[in-house]
């Protein structure tokens, strides 16, 4: 799928809002609208509609409230992308759960943003969703800290990634990609792959989000609180 070409020459992305807030909804369609770059596509109101909205119009990107009555979840981010394969998904999230962002990050959303997230930094995060990178408010990684494991699972834990792991795993946890992250550690963005890929298979998971939810409760992050 490939973003819409006009005639001043800029590809635009076209855009999806899924959020049962009307007014909310319609304001960031039409600012998403007015942005040379992109295209607002409209809103839908529930899950429902927005999936059979993603279905007939594939859109590049779809922002979606996780927090509506239908239980959308972690649910959500698999069914958009099942009705629109090329889509890639933002979650706008009130009251996130560990669990349920770890599972919405497996089943392939690319970002999620707190839900009073300014529109400048909202419109970027819309811009660089197709980077490959899942992007993760700081804010939410913050709210996960879990309590530390009792020492001895604690140090078992730690024994599972190398000091340089470590440093890569701490960044993550602060919400950098891994441009950033090879930038502070003075390292090459395939070097800081190479640790990345480390950490996830090592702890098990698939993704920024996991890893540093399951860091956290294996207490290799409770220094950093």
């Amino acid at each position: 799928m490939t973003a819409e070409a006009v005639d001043t020459g800029v590809a635009r992305t076209s855009v999806l809002v899924i959020d049962d807030h009307t007014s909310f909804a319609e304001l960031l369609t039409s600012a998403i609208d007015h942005e040379p770059d992109l295209q607002g596509l409209g809103f839908a109101k529930n899950a429902t509609m927005g999936v059979r909205m993603c279905r007939s119009l594939q859109p590049d990107v779809v922002v979606v409230s996780s927090g509506q009555p239908e239980g959308l979840g972690p649910r959500i981010a698999a069914d958009l992308m099942a009705a629109s394969p090329g889509t890639h998904v933002v979650m706008l999230v009130s009251e996130p759960t560990s669990e349920g962002l770890a599972q919405a990050a497996a089943a392939g959303a690319s970002a999620f943003l707190a839900r009073g997230t300014p529109l400048t930094a909202l419109l970027g995060t819309v811009r660089h969703s197709h980077s490959g990178v899942i992007e993760v408010d700081p804010q939410i990684l913050a709210a996960f800290a879990t309590q530390a494991l009792p020492h001895g699972q604690a140090s078992a834990a730690a024994s599972l990634l190398t000091k340089r792991q470590m440093d890569v795993l701490k960044l993550m946890a602060e919400g950098k990609d891994v441009r950033s992250n090879a930038k502070t550690l003075g390292i090459s963005q395939n070097t800081c792959r190479g640790y990345v890929k480390a950490i996830h298979t090592r702890l098990g998971v698939h993704s920024q989000l996991e890893a540093v939810v399951m860091a956290r409760q294996l207490g290799l992050l409770a220094a950093s609180r």
